[in-house]
């Protein structure tokens, strides 16, 4: 890790750990090096400094970002530092999909939001399908990381409380097509059932769009035993 890579992690982990009473005990399952993707449920704009915190220790870790945030000089400036990838919503970025495989190939951890914009009410919106073609084309393991808490930061700081901020993570698997063409709603499919790992982690009240786990599948999920 370079020295301002360093400085700005730490600082920032120390700035997040006097706000937030952060629970993240369960990263210990990931594993040091790639290839990985973690994705996980998008609540806020804190969750990704604290993941990326508390993953820190590890050499290769990386995330998508939408493009605009680079351009909003503090955030811009630390997301070059931490090798963020940037992003075009709305349009299919084969350049940003380009740069996902490439760095997963190479051995590292990439975090994604396969929701792609925040959830008002914090519950589970219904995924975007690229994250298929990503985990499929990079033939790279996934787990998720749920998270939950921190929504109330601000009035606990009123109050000199820190907020209580939780990170869990599920079972690591991959995607098999089974020999099938893969159709736009294969993609989707599959989208649906990596959210619904999600939601299993989740409290109730957060699943939203994926709240009926009775409609869970894993027809396109293969688990890895001892992972």
């Amino acid at each position: 890790m370079s020295p301002l890579r360093w400085i700005i992690t730490y600082g920032c982990k120390l700035g997040l750990s006097l706000v937030y009473r952060i629970d993240a005990t369960d990263l210990a399952k990931v594993p040091r090096d790639g290839p990985l993707i973690l994705f996980t449920n998008h609540r806020g704009i804190v969750e990704a400094p604290i993941l990326y915190t508390q993953l820190a220790p590890r050499p290769k870790v990386t995330a998508l970002a939408k493009i605009e945030l680079f351009k909003v000089f503090f955030l811009g400036f630390v997301m070059r530092v931490w090798r963020v990838i940037p992003v075009r919503r709305g349009e299919a970025d084969r350049e940003a999909l380009r740069e996902c495989i490439e760095r997963l190939k190479a051995g590292w951890i990439l975090g994604i939001a396969p929701e792609g914009s925040r959830a008002q009410d914090g519950a589970l919106q219904e995924a975007k399908g690229g994250i298929a073609l990503l985990a499929l084309h990079s033939e790279a393991p996934i787990m998720p990381v749920a998270h939950w808490g921190g929504m109330k930061a601000r009035d606990d700081l009123k109050h000199f409380r820190r907020s209580p901020f939780v990170l869990k993570t599920g079972q690591t698997f991959r995607l098999d097509t089974h020999g099938q063409k893969l159709t736009k709603e294969i993609r989707q499919e599959m989208a649906d059932e990596m959210m619904y790992r999600l939601a299993i982690l989740l409290p109730e009240e957060l699943r939203g769009a994926y709240a009926d786990l009775s409609r869970a599948t894993t027809k396109w999920l293969s688990f890895e035993a001892g992972r």
